[in-house]
């Protein structure tokens, strides 16, 4: 697409601001195609280079409503550094500067010692490593790397598939309301009125994840568990542990601040990189909350590499009997990105059968996928078909 900025790691300009306008989509900012195009298009009749260009083009194209506003500080923060941010706001997060000024003299009009014109407008280099970071395997990055990987987690907004309800409001357009109407004509005297009319009250589904925290989970399950505070800070969500106990740490993950929500977590969770025994774990959460309502009609999000120390059998039954219940079950496996990977284990071979969107989660990037899938993305994918097939 674009040329590649010094100082981005041959990461493209357009595939830098591209990847901003996902972390906005992964933030729950409506940011469509079109306004993706937009901003690209801002972006290029200003100064690509500048900081405050790049953000009040965003801002002009990329936000909906004032609800997107403050979404888009955060993310903007996140991905770039809030050093010499335009906002009228102050950002919470304070990750270091993303972003270095480098001056460059025109090739055309080279300047002289006894000229008096003003330089042209300086060059600003993106840093390109957020984008980068977004591909990059959670397992293989260094400390400062995986701060910065919680910033842009921190910024995540984790909603499920809407549905409608029975519950009906008053609205411009759909069916007539005979109640509203009727009383209407009777305020007006049997006088000639507008019809009134309502509409089905949609909501999102709930949202059930399952993180595992076994051993060979290990390198992956700060970054999962964050995930997952996202979407209970959305709401509707309820998230459990998985190892060799089944643990309820939706209350500890309803903190606001993400490194408090982790710290309750790790002192709530005693089964840290022990074994996995899914089949058993998972029939008891059927028993306890699934049959219950948790999992009726919810999106329920598995996130484990599929390794099970128990029966295959009992997994492969307690799976189709949570199929049966949820409107949709995703697995999320991070070892799925690894070059030549099979569902061969054991657990992961008699689990996949009942799972209808089968994706990877060992990076960023797959994370934003994750999250497109759960908001009704390809909803209707199994796991032998499409991209995200096995």
């Amino acid at each position: 697409m674009g040329t590649a900025l010094p100082g981005t790691a041959g990461v493209p300009a357009d595939a830098v601001l591209l990847g901003f306008v996902r972390a906005l989509r992964a933030a729950g900012v409506d940011a469509s195609a079109e306004r993706g195009y937009a901003f690209l298009r801002a972006v290029a009749a200003l100064r690509p280079g500048m900081r405050s260009d790049v953000y009040w083009a965003g801002r002009a194209t990329l936000c909906g409503g004032h609800d997107d506003l403050e979404r888009y500080e955060r993310v903007f923060a996140a991905y770039f550094g809030p050093a010499g941010a335009p906002s009228r706001q102050p950002v919470r997060t304070a990750p270091p500067a993303r972003l270095r000024l480098v001056a460059r003299e025109t090739a055309t009009a080279p300047r002289t010692g006894g000229e008096s014109e003003p330089p042209g407008p300086p060059t600003a280099v993106l840093a390109g490593s957020a984008e980068v970071l977004r591909h990059r395997d959670v397992s293989e990055l260094d400390a400062a790397e995986r701060t910065q990987l919680r910033r842009l987690l921190a910024a995540f907004t984790l909603t499920g598939q809407t549905r409608r309800s029975a519950r009906r409001r008053p609205a411009r357009r759909g069916e007539v309301d005979p109640r509203r109407t009727v009383r209407e004509l009777l305020r007006r005297g049997g006088e000639p009125a507008l019809l009134r009319r309502h509409a089905r009250v949609t909501r999102p589904r709930r949202v059930v994840l399952l993180v595992d925290v076994s051993g060979s989970m290990g390198p992956y399950a700060d970054a999962l568990l964050r995930f997952a505070h996202a979407a209970v800070r959305a709401g509707r969500a309820e998230v459990f542990t998985v190892g060799t106990r089944l643990t309820r740490v939706t209350r500890e993950l309803s903190h606001r601040d993400p490194n408090l929500a982790m710290a309750q977590v790790a002192a709530a969770v005693p089964d840290w990189r022990g074994g996995t025994r899914l089949g058993e774990l998972l029939r008891e959460f059927l028993d306890r909350w699934g049959r219950r309502g948790m999992a009726r009609g919810a999106v329920v999000v598995l996130l484990s590499d599929g390794w099970e120390r128990g029966d295959p059998e009992l997994l492969g039954r307690q799976m189709r009997l949570l199929h049966a219940l949820a409107h949709q079950v995703v697995w999320a496996n991070p070892r799925k990105a690894r070059p030549g990977y099979a569902p061969l284990a054991a657990g992961m071979a008699a689990a996949l059968p009942s799972v209808d969107v089968f994706v990877e989660g060992h990076s960023l990037a797959a994370l934003e996928r994750l999250a497109a899938v759960v908001r009704g993305a390809r909803a209707g994918a199994g796991p032998g078909k499409g991209a995200d097939g096995a």
